[in-house]
């Protein structure tokens, strides 16, 4: 099944080969889960501080745009981590980071083409279960996010 889709995506000439090189993608999937899980935790924690001060200070406007805040956190908090690093908290605890075809880290743009794609695929369900899917499904272990800015997410090299 792989064969079939890789052969309609582009190839990414910066990245180590999967094939060639597996030690960069062994267990990359489940280490991602695990990330996107901890990256929650902390967006989660972070909007339990600031929609109550923000609810305060607004007399009670911030409780009721409390879905927007963490949404904005949440954006900020991806974009801001993945600028320079390639990789959230989640995924540095986790020892990965996410590499564009030329096997660069990400800068200012694609970190926030990458959120930006991650968090539509959030808001539709097609392409996160597409996404799933995909993960298991290229060589590179691609979300639909990733293959659509030709990334994908490698462990840290050393």
């Amino acid at each position: 099944m792989t064969d079939t889709i890789d052969a309609y995506l582009p190839s990414l000439p910066g990245l180590p080969d999967p094939d060639l090189d597996r030690q960069f993608y062994e267990g990359v999937p489940a280490k991602r889960l695990i990330a996107w899980g901890v990256d929650f935790l902390i967006v989660a924690a972070a909007s339990l501080i600031v929609i109550p001060v923000l609810g305060v200070l607004t007399l009670g406007l911030g409780f009721f745009v409390a879905p927007a805040i963490y949404a904005t956190i949440s954006f900020l908090y991806r974009v801001l981590t993945l600028t320079g690093r390639s990789a959230t908290w989640g995924m540095r605890l986790m020892g990965i980071e996410l590499r564009d075809a030329n096997g660069e880290r990400f800068g200012f743009g694609m970190a926030l083409a990458h959120v930006g794609l991650y968090t539509l695929s959030l808001v539709l369900t097609i392409p996160l279960v597409v996404s799933g899917a995909t993960v298991l499904a290229t060589r590179y272990g691609q979300t639909l996010h990733d293959i659509v800015l030709r990334a994908a997410a490698i462990r840290t090299p050393a």
